[in-house]
């Protein structure tokens, strides 16, 4: 008897607490298409019920594709290129600073193409302690000067800029006029064409009015002419510190920082 009785008030208590449970749910189940299962009631008697578009199929498959689709998902950005300059040495003098260039440009991890004239190899051996082939070591791509078809002879080739660093006269006039028979002239007509960086390092002195007029021509055609003029407010220690201030200032024009030299502050107190 006991224990009929306490059958009973458990299917009475059962009875009861099922009819407040229709009473609360009813709405939310009649909204709900996925079939009602005895996961499902316990998880809302739990207080952990999930919004229907995450249930599980009564199988116990994974949610649907829809559901899936409205959950967060990880997006992989893609990875930016390194960013790609040519570097053109000529024959002027003043070969330290386009070796210079080349371990700054390497240093900030930019890509390097570097066309070296025969009169740039030879400028190299007689003013520096380089040798020609530890400075083509500093670049990521050497193209021989002749290999006119090279990537870097074509506009479809993307690169960010170009220097020719040191650009005698010689190169300025090709440059100018259009001529281009090598791969220094025509990459820098691509340059030009292209309306992409072109940085021109003219070392010469005294200027004539060929040279002026040249190089007012080419700056009007695009290009930024820079003499490696001497900063003498840094009040250098050395000719090393001169070239770094130089080289500093040229791959400004680049929006590249070396860090290598100190730049105008005003008049110090």
């Amino acid at each position: 008897m006991v224990c009929n009785a306490s059958w009973s008030q458990v299917n009475h208590s059962s009875l009861s607490y099922h009819q407040q449970l229709t009473s609360h749910t009813k709405a939310q189940l009649e909204l709900n298409t996925t079939p009602f299962t005895i996961n499902s009631m316990f998880s809302l008697l739990q207080g952990t019920h999930t919004p229907s578009s995450v249930h599980a199929s009564p199988s116990g498959s994974p949610p649907s594709s829809t559901a899936m689709e409205s959950q967060p998902q990880h997006v992989t950005q893609p990875t930016r290129p390194r960013r790609r300059i040519v570097v053109a040495m000529t024959g002027a003098t003043g070969a330290i600073l386009g070796i210079k260039v080349l371990i700054a440009l390497r240093r900030l991890n930019i890509e390097t193409h570097l066309v070296m004239s025969k009169w740039a190899e030879a400028t190299i051996k007689y003013e520096t302690d380089y040798h020609p082939s530890n400075v083509k070591a500093l670049a990521d791509h050497v193209h021989n000067i002749n290999d006119m078809a090279a990537p870097i002879s074509s506009g479809s080739f993307k690169a960010d800029g170009m220097i020719v660093v040191p650009c005698s006269m010689k190169t300025l006039a090709a440059i100018h006029s259009g001529f281009c028979d090598d791969l220094i002239s025509r990459t820098a007509d691509v340059m030009l064409k292209e309306r992409r960086k072109l940085v021109l390092v003219a070392r010469e002195t005294p200027l004539s009015d060929i040279h002026l007029r040249n190089m007012l021509e080419v700056s009007r055609a695009g290009a930024v002419i820079f003499p490696p003029v001497p900063a003498y407010y840094i009040r250098a220690a050395s000719v090393e510190d001169l070239v770094d201030q130089s080289v500093g200032r040229m791959l400004d024009l680049f929006d590249l920082d070396t860090g290598d030299f100190s730049r105008w502050e005003g008049w110090e107190k």
